[in-house]
């Protein structure tokens, strides 16, 4: 009868069963190993190979022969290269590829035998069983592969390369953009690596890194461009009148030297966009904007004393300002549309006063201001230049707040707009000029607006005082009216004053030829203003300078003639007082500093004495004090 064994005692048994068995595998795998390593010592395990070629039970000396015998990869293998129809074929030698037989052999005879008893067991069952190919040691010298890429690099490689469109004269050349490509030397070396570690031929790829341009075809700009340049463009006047300017030209030859080609950004994309200049286009446009800017033009009228009403004498007129940097953009437009005109972008200013204006709308209802001056002994050409003057100023409205430039509105005064040569202050010298006889209207504005008690802006007197200006109704001359004188020589001198008031101003300005005067008359809405006024006269009275003796080769021997005139020196103040509703305004003083002023007269060659000549023919300003 059989022992039954406690329960408890079981683990026991069945862990120094395993034990036991452990113990036995341990033994047997010892003994294998131990076993393969006396029977091949010396010698390379079975099954061992290197590139392919088998070393079992060679000693490493033997294998090493025999690969040095066998493998010829390194000078007879082939590498092939390839970029699109470009093919380079070169030996693994030639790419810095050295094979070490010794080093492979021992690589082959150490399989089996390190890395512990359990790797070495694997490795000899491993090698026994499915075949052990052990990598053959190669030397890679990276520097003679990278001169040989470099080489390919140099037949491969090409910079990026825009798109160019040119103009020379009127025809339009264009060339296509390129592709940049550049070989990675570094990566295709990686590539290159692994394919020399297979010991077998192969083909290497290239890595080729394209750049694309920003611009590879530039074929549409260039038609484009030929559209543009193909006939002339024009740009109009929009609603053009019979009188109005326009239409302007440009001819294919212009448009060729303003065209450029220019960069935008539409949606995020970069495009290229042909046009003419910019800066060109501003140029051109500036000069016609002179041309076409016109300012509005308010209605002139009269006042009607009978009626009480003012009535139109001249239509209003809309004026017009042209936008430049709309029209550039306009015109570019319409090329690039293929279209051969434009309108420039012009836009419209209403006038502030239609003549559909009534008295009531304006606030002109009376009469608020009116002065005389006398022009007495004035020539012919004076009096002209005094009615072309005068005319300017007839009818013209001054809105509430406005400050009034008489030079503004004068405009220039040449012998085209109706003014002849008369006497002028020029350069300290009375001379003959065109305009003389302008100060005469001038002077009159300025003592109207003074006794209207408005805001005087600016005033310049005359250099030195001229007898027109001090003279009374009788011809007479009265010192009173000294320091009363305004000129205008625009735009470096001018007279300007301000409508203080809530209403406009109407000025209306009258000549009466035969009885030689200028009346100035302002009508408004009175405010109860009113004036006072006080003059020193002159004072500092300094004489006239001895005459001046000039010869001149255009007179005749003992012929004289008196070409500037004496006056006095003095120095005026005028002090003003402006009252409204009997309440002080304001208070305003003009001062006025006269130049003495001496007499020039002018003698024929070979002539007698000046002043003899002068007595002679009652030239008495010619003859000095002596």
């Amino acid at each position: 009868m059989s022992a039954i064994l406690p329960q408890r005692d079981l683990p026991k048994q069945i862990l120094a069963v395993l034990s036991g068995g452990f113990v036995l595998f341990i033994s047997t795998v010892l003994v294998w190993v131990l076993g393969s390593q006396l029977v091949y010592a010396g010698r390379i395990f079975p099954g061992v190979s290197v590139a392919g070629v088998d070393l079992s039970g060679l000693s490493p000396s033997e294998a090493a022969l025999k690969l040095n015998q066998t493998l010829s990869y390194p000078t007879t293998g082939k590498i092939l290269f390839r970029d699109g129809e470009q093919v380079w074929v070169a030996s693994p030698a030639e790419l810095g590829m050295v094979f070490d037989p010794t080093a492979s052999a021992n690589a082959a005879y150490n399989l089996g035998r390190k890395g512990g008893l359990f790797s070495a067991l694997s490795g000899q069952v491993s090698a026994r069983g499915l075949g052990a190919d052990v990598a053959p040691v190669v030397i890679f010298d990276q520097r003679v592969a990278y001169a040989y890429l470099q080489n390919i690099a140099s037949q491969i490689d090409q910079p990026v390369a825009e798109a160019v469109l040119r103009v020379d004269g009127t025809n339009v050349i264009s060339e296509q953009g390129r592709m940049g490509r550049a070989l990675n030397l570094d990566a295709t070396l990686i590539y290159l690596g692994a394919q020399l570690q297979t010991f077998r031929d192969g083909e290497v790829p290239l890595v080729v890194q394209e750049t694309a341009p920003q611009f590879l075809d530039v074929a549409r700009q260039a038609d484009q461009a030929r559209v543009m340049l193909s006939q002339s463009f024009t740009m109009l006047l929009p609603n053009a009148g019979p009188n109005d300017p326009g239409p302007w030209t440009f001819d294919a030859p212009v448009l060729a030297n303003m065209l450029t080609v220019s960069m935008v950004n539409v949606d995020g994309t970069p495009q290229m966009q042909v046009g003419l200049d910019a800066n060109a286009l501003r140029q051109s446009l500036s000069d016609l904007k002179v041309l076409v800017d016109q300012n509005p033009q308010d209605a002139r009228f009269i006042f009607n004393d009978g009626t009480g009403q003012i009535e139109p004498i001249s239509a209003s007129a809309i004026g017009r300002v042209m936008d430049v940097e709309a029209s550039i953009a306009a015109i570019n437009g319409a090329l690039q549309r293929g279209e051969h005109s434009v309108n420039l972008v012009v836009s419209e200013q209403q006038p502030a006063v239609t003549d559909q204006a009534t008295g009531a709308d304006l606030g002109i209802v009376q009469l608020v201001a009116s002065q005389t001056t006398y022009f007495y002994g004035s020539s012919e050409a004076r009096i002209q230049n005094i009615v072309t003057a005068a005319a300017q100023y007839h009818g013209l409205l001054i809105a509430p707040g406005e400050t009034f430039s008489m030079g503004s509105v004068l405009g220039d005064v040449s012998l085209e707009n109706g003014y002849a040569e008369a006497l002028i202050i020029y350069g300290g010298r009375t001379i003959k000029g065109v305009g003389g006889g302008v100060c005469q209207v001038s002077t009159t504005l300025f003592r109207t607006v003074f006794f209207g008690g408005f805001p005087v802006v600016e005033r310049y007197s005359h250099a030195y005082r001229v007898a027109y200006y001090e003279e009374d109704a009788s011809g007479a001359v009265d010192t009173k009216f000294a320091g009363m004188d305004a000129t205008v020589y625009f735009p470096l001198v001018d007279f300007k004053f301000t409508n203080d008031t809530p209403y406009w101003l109407l000025m209306e300005t009258f000549v009466n030829v035969p009885a030689r005067t200028l009346t100035w008359k302002i009508y408004s809405t009175s405010d109860g203003r009113s004036v006072t006024w006080d003059t020193t006269g002159p004072q500092n009275v300094v004489p006239a300078p001895e005459p001046v003796y000039e010869e001149n080769p255009d007179l005749k021997a003992n012929e004289i003639k008196q070409v500037d005139y004496a006056a006095e020196g003095a120095d005026v103040t005028v002090t003003r007082t402006v009252w409204r509703d009997g309440q002080l305004y304001f208070t305003d003083q003009f001062q006025t500093h006269y130049e003495p002023w001496a007499a020039v007269c002018q003698v024929g060659p070979g002539s007698d004495s000046p002043k003899k000549l002068a007595r002679k023919n009652n030239i008495h300003q010619c003859v000095g004090s002596s």
